[in-house]
């Protein structure tokens, strides 16, 4: 399971009553800690949060199945060319435009 273990508990919180960052944040932050793609600071933060927020450690350990089950069920499989090729021109797209002024 998950290396934050801790009780089930009610729905995520609005409020920031968890330390240093709200529950918005760590909702928005979950797949860059799950994937390994945050700071060791970030990482710390919501590491601590989801100790202490039993609504937001149901939700991450929730997002951590979803996780293995795609791993798990799209192992070894590629996208076929045509949508990868679709993908790439969508991403420039998207690139060229937000690097517009």
């Amino acid at each position: 399971m998950s290396e934050f273990s801790g009780p089930d508990g009610p729905g995520v919180e609005d409020s920031d009553s968890h330390g240093s960052v709200g529950c918005a944040e760590v909702i928005a932050e979950i797949w860059t800690l799950l994937d390994g793609e945050c700071t060791a600071e970030t990482r710390e933060r919501l590491r601590r949060h989801l100790e202490a927020c039993p609504g937001c450690l149901k939700h991450y350990g929730l997002e951590e199945r979803i996780k293995a089950l795609i791993a798990m069920k799209c192992k070894g499989e590629k996208a076929p060319e045509g949508l990868r090729e679709r993908l790439k021109l969508e991403i420039r797209k998207t690139t060229i435009i937000r690097g517009m002024p």
